[in-house]
């Protein structure tokens, strides 16, 4: 499967569990059997256009085309009408994909790569900590992983290190980029007036 089935895939399933769904449940209602959805759930089978519609249609997701370049203003959106509540599961798989992705930063063999490069991944990796991360977001941290481990293990294909390191700026860029957007002003006190400097 590849990382853009993977990432419907998964958000598929996301939706799914915020709507309190079972596999079982979701077959009845689409009319999709359950083993399809579990096989593309666990990426075991390309999704077919009309189960997805199926699927999206009763988790009231809506399937749309979205310019690249404007993908970060609608994720920053759709972050702001969610909860923004990441569950225990969640955030503990964002801490343990940030560490495996700090482990294999270090085990990067520093006779191919120039230390600039590392420099950059470890302060990107750094940086993804200091922000909540969404669903979709740990699906781009699962691709950029997975594109890491594909150069550990095979340190000639610089193109899977090159992969990895622009989703790591992309999703750190989009994030930082969204948190401008949907940032709460901060509250002022009652006692100041608008215009005056004096706090």
């Amino acid at each position: 499967m590849g990382y853009a089935t993977e990432h419907i895939a998964e958000s598929l399933k996301v939706a799914r569990e915020r709507k309190g769904l079972s596999q079982r449940a979701l077959s009845a209602k689409a009319g999709v059997p359950q083993s399809h959805i579990s096989k593309i759930e666990n990426g075991a089978v390309d999704l077919r256009l009309s189960s997805l519609v199926e699927l999206a249609r009763v988790l009231d997701l809506e399937l749309t085309l979205v310019p690249r370049k404007k993908l970060p203003a609608v994720r920053a959106i759709i972050r702001g009408d969610d909860d923004g509540h990441l569950d225990v599961q969640s955030a503990r798989k964002a801490t343990n994909l940030l560490q495996r992705l700090d482990d294999q930063i270090a085990a990067l063999p520093s006779e191919t790569l120039s230390e600039i490069v590392v420099q950059e991944l470890q302060r990107r990796a750094r940086e993804l900590m200091h922000f909540k991360l969404s669903a979709d977001d740990l699906v781009q941290l699962q691709e950029a992983s997975a594109a890491m481990q594909e150069f550990l293990s095979d340190p000639r294909n610089l193109e899977a290190v090159e992969q990895a390191q622009s989703q790591l700026r992309m999703l750190r860029n989009a994030l930082a980029h969204g948190a401008g957007i949907s940032a709460p002003s901060l509250p002022r006190p009652a006692y100041r007036l608008d215009g005056d400097d004096r706090g």
